[in-house]
């Protein structure tokens, strides 16, 4: 069966669904400031126990990375994603929920082959990148000096 392109458009735009972009957009504006004021949150209360500004920030870092895996070992966290997209995303709960989705999904392959390999198909880019381009700036402002 042989269709042109412009048919082939035709069925696909009839087949797909109705994008509902600002719908979209409004959810992970709102699920993504949830995260967000839960973080400042935490931030606030290890300050309110005596940690200085920046020991608080890593504190809610850790916390929030503990909280993202925790929800995407309960598979609670795939399901807010699917309403709320890159609100959930976007935040360090995203990074964490990109590296354990996969490891638990391919521990049954074994720690190496599966839980290992598989665990930084996702964030493993980010993380190369990142910190490739923080090794460059680094050149960068010491030659800048």
């Amino acid at each position: 069966m042989e269709i042109s392109q412009k048919e082939y458009e035709k069925l696909t735009q009839e087949k797909s669904p109705d994008s509902k972009l600002l719908r979209n957009c409004f959810w992970a504006f709102i699920v993504g400031g949830i995260i967000c004021v839960i973080g400042e949150s935490f931030t606030q209360l290890y300050m309110y126990f005596g940690a200085d500004e920046t020991n608080a920030r890593t504190w809610t870092s850790v916390t929030l990375v503990f909280i993202g895996v925790l929800l995407t070992a309960l598979n609670i966290y795939s399901k807010i994603a699917k309403h709320a997209g890159a609100g959930t995303l976007v935040p360090i709960t995203g990074f964490a929920n990109s590296v354990a989705a996969p490891a638990i999904e391919f521990k049954s392959e074994g720690f190496i082959l599966g839980l290992g390999a598989k665990m930084f198909t996702i964030a493993g880019p980010v993380i190369v990148y990142g910190t490739l381009a923080g090794v460059i700036y680094g050149f960068i402002l010491a030659i800048m000096k």
